[in-house]
């Protein structure tokens, strides 16, 4: 593999997008990192901070297809994945494609449509596939979501059960920008909107590539060993009621492998394992009483600080 060659593809992306999207280079980094790794991606945070804009950019930046859909309490689990209809003039029923068939989904405010319309993204977020009326649609490749809401607004909304979080491999906040930066976007936006001038700079074949290719970086069995430390503590400490399942052991996994070769790396080293620990477990770590503001990112945090971090030479 030639990581340098796939390193500047990802950094073409990215560079589209900060054309765009100001001072979020951490947060660009952490939403190509489940891209590459064939995750999806759950964006939390008030509204106006740039959500739908990130996703627009990068949706831009992919010569791919790209279908939005507004969540809302009366939208219909059909209004998602399509149904069969039947069609006078052939005489038959037809299948009409439903906006989940493209490459890359924005759901936007997830949390506003009623759990059944959330559960109809379940199957096609994990396997990659739609079956309706017992007939499988398999869904082409690259398939990525990335999904936004609101963490304050509870009014008309409903909550994602354990079970859809867990099937995003990162949930990230975008957090408000500082001063100089909201000056630069002041600066940027006053005389036109740089969204309309993106162009793409990958197709979808170099993207299948990369999440291909980012299979093949190395992990030492130390940092193995280190990781599996980590996603047990999440089991046993006091304040947590359920911790890390498998899946987020394999997509902590996937998602470190991926972040390297980001990185221009063909190895994995420990800072990586640290970097990515709270976007990939945080949310999937059920704490006694609920789900308290905050709570799964201090126990990872937490957990950090108390699992030892492995020394050796990370190459193969």
């Amino acid at each position: 593999m030639d990581i340098v060659q796939e390193a500047a593809k990802v950094a073409a992306i990215k560079a589209n997008i900060e054309q765009v999207i100001v001072g979020k280079s951490e947060v660009i980094d952490l939403i190509l990192t489940a891209l590459i790794a064939g995750g999806h991606v759950l964006l939390e945070d008030v509204p106006g901070t740039g959500k739908t804009m990130m996703a627009k950019a990068l949706a831009k930046s992919i010569d791919a297809e790209f279908s939005r859909i507004q969540f809302t309490p009366d939208l219909l689990p059909s209004d998602i994945t399509g149904l069969n209809y039947f069609n006078q003039k052939e005489g038959e029923f037809v299948f009409r494609k439903g906006p989940v068939f493209c490459h890359i989904l924005l759901a936007d405010e997830i949390n506003r449509a009623t759990p059944r319309t959330q559960s109809s993204l379940l199957e096609c977020m994990e396997e990659k596939q739609i079956t309706v009326d017992g007939e499988t649609r398999i869904l082409e490749r690259p398939f990525f979501v990335i999904a936004t809401q609101n963490p304050i607004e509870t009014a008309g909304t409903f909550p994602l059960p354990e079970a859809q979080l867990d099937r995003f491999l990162m949930q990230v906040s975008m957090g408000l920008p500082k001063k100089e930066e909201e000056l630069q976007i002041m600066n940027r936006f006053i005389r036109r909107n740089p969204l309309t001038e993106v162009k793409a700079v990958v197709n979808k074949t170099d993207l299948i590539e990369l999440q291909e290719k980012y299979q093949e970086i190395f992990v030492h069995p130390a940092l193995l060993d280190y990781m599996v430390q980590i996603v047990e503590e999440t089991r046993t400490l006091k304040a947590v009621l359920l911790g890390v399942s498998p899946r987020g052991t394999l997509a902590f996994l996937k998602a470190v492998q991926a972040y390297a070769l980001i990185c221009g790396r063909e190895y994995v080293v420990p800072e990586d394992i640290c970097k990515l620990a709270v976007p990939v477990l945080a949310h999937r770590i059920i704490l006694q009483g609920g789900m308290l503001s905050g709570g799964g990112k201090a126990a990872v945090e937490q957990i950090l600080s108390r699992v030892s971090v492995p020394t050796e030479e990370w190459k193969r």
